[in-house]
């Protein structure tokens, strides 16, 4: 039997995503939850998303585009969760433990949903009941921007069920998508956090003058406190410099479509962080991991210094002068 699958949220990646299965899935077994009524009937009508990757044609039938939640949920076999995880509560708010049972869930989600402080896997099994065994976690290193230009990229797919993982893994594949399979939900999940946060770092030490050979440095700190947090988390067998980890953390941290880079290089130059946001007008979710990291590692007490740094000029208003000058002492 096919599977059935929705995607919910509208963004860029949302649209890549659909993308991808539209190669592999047959179009009417997939369906498109989106907030914008005015989005939808674009949609369904020139068949491009007005505001995100436009160039992509979107094939799949207009009625199985709505913003009718629980019909998409109900509807689907497999559910793609691809809203800002700022934004994940309020979205499900009106949805019961009970929709969810038996389906599979996966997270395109890079980020940690405030207030609870937890990776999407996790928020899933305390609120929703659904067993990890549910979950699959989907990483980079990816850009959607790439994957709109068919350009040759790679995917991470991880979940407990590697079979799972396998059969997702398969949906996505085309000739320009490659895709690798782990069982590390738990460390796939945080390190596609944390890049978030260590990409403002690097656009913040743009912003303030830094050149490339401190940006070296800097990245290559962040991949080690990237490894000593996830394992202090989840103490497994896991190789750091594999793409799901240190791949997506160059990316994210290099790349001219890193919204989380752009948001730190105009922190640098002195935006406060309302003007930046306001500007970018997208969300950069390493400005809410930061301050969602500050308090998990209060548990875990990892020596973090430039999530650190990030959360002490985002947050408690720091220089970023001052902070990038200090950390430059602290870093090897």
């Amino acid at each position: 039997m096919i599977p059935k699958v929705t995607m919910i949220g509208g963004g860029s990646w949302a649209t890549a995503i659909i993308k991808m299965l539209s190669d592999n899935v047959t179009q009417k077994e997939i369906f498109w939850w989106m907030r914008s009524a005015e989005a939808i009937t674009h949609l369904q009508k020139y068949k491009h998303n007005p505001n995100y990757l436009s160039s992509v044609e979107i094939r799949i039938p207009e009625e199985n585009i709505s913003n009718d939640l629980s019909k998409v949920i109900d509807t689907a076999d497999y559910i793609i969760l691809n809203v800002p995880a700022a934004f994940l509560k309020e979205t499900l708010k009106a949805i019961k433990p009970g929709q969810l049972k038996g389906k599979k869930i996966i997270s395109a989600i890079k980020g940690i949903v405030p207030d609870e402080n937890l990776i999407i896997g996790e928020f899933l099994h305390q609120k929703y009941d659904i067993p990890f065994e549910d979950v699959v976690v989907i990483s980079g290193p990816c850009h959607a921007e790439e994957v709109a230009l068919e350009k040759l990229s790679y995917l991470t797919i991880a979940s407990v069920d590697v079979e799972l993982a396998e059969l997702f893994a398969s949906m996505l594949s085309t000739r320009y998508i490659k895709t690798n399979v782990s069982d590390d939900i738990f460390g796939t999940e945080y390190a596609a956090v944390l890049k978030n946060i260590y990409a403002v770092a690097s656009g913040i030490c743009h912003g303030v003058g830094y050149g490339d050979n401190f940006q070296a440095v800097l990245i290559s700190n962040a991949i080690r406190e990237i490894n000593r947090f996830v394992n202090a988390v989840h103490p497994i067998s896991r190789d750091i410099k594999e793409s799901a980890y240190l791949g997506d953390l160059l990316v994210t941290a290099y790349s001219q479509f890193s919204r989380n880079r752009t948001f730190g290089n105009m922190i640098g130059k002195g935006y406060t962080v309302k003007s930046a946001q306001l500007e970018m007008n997208m969300i950069a979710e390493g400005y809410y991991a930061a301050n969602c990291m500050h308090y998990i590692n209060k548990k875990y007490k990892v020596d973090m210094p430039i999530s650190r740094a990030v959360y002490a000029i985002l947050y408690e208003k720091h220089s970023p002068h001052i902070e990038m000058r200090l950390l430059t002492e602290q870093l090897n």
